[in-house]
C-alpha cells in the first residue's frame, strides 16, 4: 500500500504550486485533480500580479501578495528550468484610473500609504497619463502608477507547477474524483475517490471554490461562497496599451499577439459556469469608456471562471484546529495566481513543521466567529 507524505485535493495553480514545493523538497506528494489541471479558475484569470493594485489596506494580505509578487522572478527561470514550460511574466506595471473625483481621492490616499510603507507608487495627472498610454480616455482624472505589479500566463504557469513537481517525483491523477476523507479519531489518513482509496501522512485541501464540501465531512462550516467571473478577450491591429489598466469596473491586460483579456464582472453565490449577454455587454460598456479604440477590435472568445471568496475576504491557509495533519489552502478569490508561489511555499514549512511567519495568524481556519468546529 503506497502512503504518501502529502495528498493534495485540487490541480489548480494552488494545488500545483504546493505540489512542486513540497517534491522540491524530496516529499512523496500525490495531486488528484477532478477534470483536468487548470481546468477550472486557474485558466479563466487573466494571470494579473496585483499586490498594490487589488490590496489597498495595510495588513497580513498586503504583506503575504509583496511578498508572493517578489517570488516570480527567480521562479519563471527556476520553472522553466525543471518544466521547459515559460509562464510569459511581464512586468511593465499597472495603472489603477481615477474616472470621478471619489476615487481620485482614495487613490491618493492608497498612495500615501504604500508610499510610507516603502512600496513604489504615485500619482499620475491625466497629461502624464496620456503621454504613457495614448488611447486612454481623456476623461479620467489621473492614474496610480503601479511600476511592480505585472501579470503571466496563468494556464502555462499552472503546468510549469505541475510538470516541474512530476519532474521531481510527484504523482499527478486527472479525472478523479475524490468521495470524502478517511478519518480516524483526530487525524486524516487519507481520501477515498472514484480510482479507490490513497493513504496519505497530511492531506491538503486546494480545490479552490469546491473546498466548502470537504471541510464540510470534516465538521468544518467555513463563511466562504463561489463568485463567478465572465471575461472577454479581444485582437487588435496594433498594440493599443503597454500596462496593464485597472478601474473599478473592469481591467484590461495586453498579452502577446495583440491580445487584450478584458473582465470581469462579480456574481456571487453560484457555480454556474454559464456566460451572460449581460454580463458580457456590461464589460463592453466599461471598457470602451476606459480605452474607445477598443471598438474597432476583433472580438475573439468569452469565458467564465468561479472565485472562492471568502466572509472576511482572505484565505484559509493553515491546519485544520482538530485534525493537525489536514491543511487548508483555499479563499485565495481574486488573487489566487498571485498567492500561487506563497502558497506553495507556505503549506510546504506547515507540513514539515517549520516556524511561521506573524502574519499567518490572520489566515487560520478559526479565526471568525462564525467558524463552527467538529467534534
Amino acid at each position: 500500500m503506497n502512503k504518501y507524505d502529502a495528498i493534495i485535493i485540487g490541480g489548480g495553480v494552488n494545488g500545483c504550486s504546493i505540489a512542486y514545493y513540497l517534491a522540491r523538497d524530496g516529499k512523496s506528494v500525490l495531486l488528484l485533480e477532478r477534470e483536468k489541471l487548470a481546468g477550472k479558475a486557474s485558466s479563466a484569470a487573466a494571470g494579473m500580479l496585483g499586490a498594490q493594485v487589488e490590496v489597498t489596506r495595510e495588513g497580513a494580505l498586503f504583506d503575504i501578495a509583496k511578498e508572493s509578487r517578489a517570488m516570480f522572478p527567480s521562479l519563471q527561470y527556476e520553472l522553466k528550468e525543471h518544466s521547459g514550460i515559460d509562464m510569459e511574466l511581464v512586468q511593465k506595471g499597472m495603472l489603477k484610473l481615477a474616472m470621478n473625483e471619489e476615487e481620485a481621492r482614495h487613490l491618493k490616499s492608497t498612495i500615501a500609504f504604500q508610499q510610507k510603507l516603502g512600496e513604489r507608487a504615485e500619482w499620475l495627472a491625466p497629461e502624464q497619463v496620456a503621454e504613457r498610454e495614448g488611447q486612454l480616455s481623456d476623461a479620467l482624472l489621473g492614474a496610480m502608477d503601479i511600476p511592480m505589479d505585472g501579470h503571466v500566463n496563468p494556464e502555462r504557469l499552472t503546468h510549469a507547477f505541475a510538470k516541474s513537481a512530476i519532474n521531481l517525483g510527484a504523482e499527478v491523477k486527472e479525472y478523479v474524483d475524490v468521495y470524502s476523507l478517511v478519518m480516524d479519531k483526530c487525524s486524516v489518513r487519507g481520501v477515498e475517490t472514484s480510482n479507490g482509496t490513497f493513504h496519505g501522512e497530511n492531506v491538503v485541501i486546494a480545490a479552490g471554490a469546491w473546498s466548502k464540501r470537504l471541510l464540510g465531512e470534516c465538521g468544518v462550516t467555513v463563511p466562504a461562497y463561489p463568485v463567478k467571473g465572465e471575461c472577454f478577450s479581444v485582437i487588435t491591429d496594433r498594440p493599443l496599451l503597454a500596462s496593464t489598466i485597472f478601474t473599478e469596473s473592469c481591467y484590461l491586460v495586453p498579452k502577446s499577439g495583440n491580445r487584450l483579456v478584458i473582465g470581469a464582472t462579480m456574481v456571487p453565490d453560484t457555480f454556474s459556469e454559464n456566460v451572460t449577454v449581460g454580463g458580457i455587454y456590461q464589460l463592453m460598456e466599461e471598457v470602451a469608456r476606459v480605452l474607445p479604440s477598443v471598438k474597432y477590435a476583433t472580438f475573439e472568445r468569452f469565458w467564465s471562471g468561479i472565485r472562492p471568496q471568502t466572509g472576511d475576504g482572505l484565505p484559509y491557509l493553515g491546519h485544520h484546529p482538530k485534525y493537525k495533519n489536514l491543511v487548508i489552502a483555499t479563499g485565495h478569490y481574486r488573487n489566487g495566481i498571485l498567492l500561487s508561489p506563497i502558497t506553495g511555499k507556505l503549506v510546504t514549512k506547515m507540513i514539515q513543521g517549520d516556524p511561521m511567519p506573524n502574519y499567518m495568524e490572520a489566515f487560520k481556519l478559526d479565526r471568525l466567529k462564525e467558524y463552527a468546529g467538529g467534534e
